[in-house]
């Protein structure tokens, strides 16, 4: 199932892994950030995943970078990134929300790097699970 968001495309691409496809030249924003919560609480009930596709060039507003991926089920993020700008950004990301110790993953998109990360939060939710 794929939506559209004011800002994004969010793709489930199993019951538990969303896929999000920001559009080009978005800064995302604390009310764009509440959108993202609301198809998570929509479609997500249960222990999820996220692989954020970063084809697209786009930012974060202060508020967003502090509130995003704020989800208790949350069991694991991957990060394709295209550019060295946005495994710069993602990194950065990382560090700002380090007291949340996320599970996460970076993936260089031009090699294989979209598959190893449908690959590798699979496996994360399925160790997950069997806690």
């Amino acid at each position: 199932m794929k939506q559209r968001l004011s800002f994004a495309y969010f793709t489930l691409l199993e019951d538990n892994i969303v896929e999000v496809i920001v559009d080009e030249n978005i800064e995302m924003t604390l009310e764009m950030v509440e959108e993202c919560h609301q198809f998570i609480d929509k479609y997500c009930p249960d222990d999820f995943a996220l692989l954020i596709n970063r084809v697209n060039h786009y930012d974060y507003s202060y508020e967003a970078k502090l509130s995003l991926a704020s989800y208790e089920n949350l069991k694991a993020i991957a990060f394709v990134y295209y550019t060295a700008e946005s495994k710069n950004q993602v990194n950065q990301l990382a560090k700002i929300r380090a007291h949340d110790a996320w599970n996460v993953q970076t993936f260089a998109g031009l090699n294989m790097g979209w598959q190893e990360a449908y690959n590798w939060l699979q496996q994360e939710l399925l160790v997950t699970c069997e806690k």
